[in-house]
């Protein structure tokens, strides 16, 4: 049923108004009138409404257009609507998300081979903390090739980006919450093996992580960490519906002008599904406007070595290789479509 929860469907008639602002995400604004919908605004005006079907009728040429509507068709405007806000927006166009599992060996890091190279971003069992310009050493007879790429972390303030990050370094995750107060930049290795070839590839991940006082403070932060970006990565709280709802803005805002850039989400606090704001449904409906890979990660302290004091690396690593293997193939794909190796879509390959 699209954007309508489940207790917004029980409640009947509600006043929903889709707002159109320039370039700007549709807000879906709950108010205690009849059911109906209003759209007004410009630029994308005109757009919006020939794909809602609304350019037949008296409501055509005016600026604020009111329809009245039942709750079933409200939520199947919405979806619809909702559905065509990335061609709305102007979002570029990337290569289609490959299947997961099509080019990196999920499990891999799992077989001895695996662990053999996992054995250089680890030091006894904890994670080695790599500098800008420092990288894991490898005995010659397991060199691989290194492929390096810059992630920049969007979201709202308080998502869990800064403790994401620390996650998947392996770090100490902050208990408290405090704003980040510039760019923090952090280094995360992980090697993976490609299906094709059944080579062995050592990533370099690159997160930059802002925060978002910063951002609004200073023009010049949100280019910085967009400047040659070979991914966004675009959190959300499964306890916060309103950072779920804010994706649509933060993709116009960030992905916007960035085209062949690869774009994923992932979902924070997973873990705290007694407390979740983001229904199963919402989540389906977004995958499928959108057609972004997913993910969810977990909010727990990470598991500690026998001391009690040290984080365990080796268990850390396999909290998060879903994520880490993800953001591998997903931008290992889009080298390989930018090197015209691979069809961009499905439409392109050969018959």
């Amino acid at each position: 049923m699209g954007w309508l929860s489940a207790r917004e469907q029980c409640r009947g008639k509600r006043a929903m108004e889709l707002l159109c602002l320039g370039v700007s995400p549709l807000r879906i604004l709950k108010g205690s009138l009849d059911t109906k919908i209003r759209i007004r605004g410009v630029g994308l005006l005109h757009p919006l409404r020939r794909e809602l079907g609304l350019l037949e009728g008296p409501w055509a040429d005016e600026e604020g257009s009111q329809v009245q509507l039942g709750t079933v068709a409200l939520s199947h405007l919405l979806l619809s609507a909702f559905c065509h806000l990335p061609s709305l927006l102007g979002c570029p166009a990337m290569a289609r998300p490959p299947t997961p599992g099509s080019v990196i060996v999920p499990d891999w890091h799992e077989s001895a081979e695996g662990k053999e190279y996992l054995a250089c971003i680890l030091r006894k069992n904890r994670r080695r903390v790599f500098g800008l310009l420092e990288r894991p050493v490898l005995p010659p007879p397991v060199a691989v090739d290194t492929a390096s790429y810059k992630i920049f972390v969007s979201g709202k303030s308080g998502v869990g980006k800064t403790a994401l990050v620390a996650k998947l370094a392996g770090l100490e995750v902050p208990v408290v919450h405090h704003e980040t107060t510039g760019i923090q930049t952090t280094v995360v290795f992980w090697p993976a093996k490609l299906q094709a070839s059944n080579r062995v590839v050592m990533f370099r991940f690159e997160f930059w992580d802002c925060g978002e006082s910063a951002l609004k403070k200073f023009d010049h932060m949100l280019p910085a960490c967009k400047e040659k970006a070979d991914a966004f990565l675009f959190l959300f709280s499964f306890t916060d519906r309103a950072s779920f709802e804010d994706l649509p803005g933060q993709l116009a805002r960030v992905a916007g002008e960035a085209p062949g850039v690869v774009r994923m989400v992932i979902g924070s606090k997973f873990d705290q599904y007694m407390h979740t704001d983001v229904p199963e449904c919402d989540l389906t409906a977004f995958r499928q406007a959108w057609e972004l890979p997913l993910l969810r990660v977990k909010s727990v302290p990470g598991r500690r070595l026998a001391d009690g004091r040290t984080l365990d690396g080796r268990a850390g690593l396999a909290d998060v290789a879903h994520v880490l293997n993800g953001l591998a193939e997903q931008l290992w794909h889009q080298d390989q479509v930018a090197a015209g190796l691979l069809p961009n879509s499905p439409e392109d390959t050969p018959s």
